[in-house]
């Protein structure tokens, strides 16, 4: 029990970061891919994982990263989670999508996200760290247009695809820019996701939040339903445009007592992440029991230290100090060696 809400035995939806390999450096990066060890497991071993999360009997499992897609076997773990029965999501940065992978990851997935953070190269690449991405990126939503289109000419249902975009001040006034000019270049586009970058790992150093992430007034705004009606009404139509501020995933007491059950996120390296936004685990897939990891996690969560950080937390600010104290009180060795290793965040600044 949270409060006085009855928590699930088993969560309904994982979130597995199969690798922590990544060909991007994001600015606000929240599992800081790219620039760690990859952490990713033998073939074997992830098959293992693959087992004990589908027996949890979740509705879905999001593979992420990193770039899931730089597994090299990733097409026989999705066979695994989906012959059990359970639907896998996939989202990726459309870096590493090539055509011999449609038919055999996307077409088995119940969807795929790629991620852009701007709706113009100039914008998308600076957040993303490496020039030629926001190309890539549409490149490979141009493969899953393509293949969505072939799908409905065969009277087949199309494969659904959609575009996620994390919300920094960067971006933020670009938003109908995505609507207008990026999403009409992929009819088979069904969702458009924004959601405003949350200030956990690269996101949650002092100088990100003081220089790009959304200040108060920009995530109500973000999320006022006015803008999420002039969004939609700029989207073509078809495309089902959703925004979110992701203040309701702090892990705050009040929060949970009402009912916000977060998912299970799961490191490459099999261990269970007690909060899936914080650093922090509980055990292992490999070692330990799936349900006592996911018990295990929700005891973390009214643990008095928890509650003592989370429990103020009212701003973005607030929000990012919190899960600095968490992180390093949860985190290992190895986690606190990489925070304070943490290079100082610059502003972003568009390249001449």
């Amino acid at each position: 029990m949270t409060g006085t809400q009855a928590v699930p035995e088993c969560p309904s939806d994982i979130v597995w970061d199969v690798t922590y390999t990544c060909p991007l450096r994001c600015s606000h990066c929240y599992t800081e891919s790219g620039r760690r060890p990859s952490k990713q497991l033998s073939h074997e071993e992830m098959l293992r994982v693959a087992d004990a999360l589908t027996s949890l009997r979740p509705a879905t499992i999001l593979l992420a990263g990193g770039e899931p897609l730089a597994v090299r076997r990733l097409p026989e773990i999705v066979d695994r989670i989906t012959g059990a029965g359970v639907d896998v999501v996939l989202y990726t940065s459309g870096w590493s999508l090539r055509p011999e992978l449609i038919e055999s990851v996307v077409a088995k997935c119940a969807a795929v996200y790629v991620s852009v953070d701007g709706p113009t190269a100039a914008t998308h690449d600076l957040i993303r760290g490496r020039a030629g991405s926001f190309d890539r990126t549409m490149a490979a939503l141009r493969l899953l247009d393509e293949y969505a289109a072939d799908q409905r000419a065969r009277g087949a249902t199309p494969v659904e695809f959609g575009l996620d975009a994390t919300v920094v001040r960067t971006s933020f006034d670009q938003l109908e820019l995505f609507c207008t000019d990026v999403v009409p270049r992929f009819p088979g586009l069904t969702r458009l996701s924004f959601g405003a970058a949350m200030p956990i790992g690269l996101a949650s150093r002092p100088e990100f939040v003081e220089h790009e992430l959304l200040t108060d007034e920009q995530s109500d705004a973000l999320i006022a339903p006015e803008y999420g009606r002039r969004l939609q009404s700029l989207a073509p139509p078809g495309v089902q445009v959703s925004v979110r501020d992701y203040r309701g995933v702090q892990y705050r007491p009040d929060l949970l007592a009402q009912g916000l059950i977060p998912s299970m996120e799961v490191e490459p390296d099999g261990r269970v992440r007690a909060m899936a936004i914080y650093e922090g685990t509980v055990g292992s897939l490999l070692e330990d029991p799936p349900a006592e990891l996911w018990a295990r996690s929700v005891a973390r969560w009214s643990e008095p230290f928890v509650v003592e950080a989370l429990a103020p937390v009212r701003t973005m600010r607030d929000w990012a100090e919190a899960a600095r104290r968490i992180d390093y009180h949860y985190g290992t060795a190895e986690d606190r060696a990489r925070i304070e290793a943490r290079p100082v965040f610059l502003p972003l600044t568009p390249s001449r």
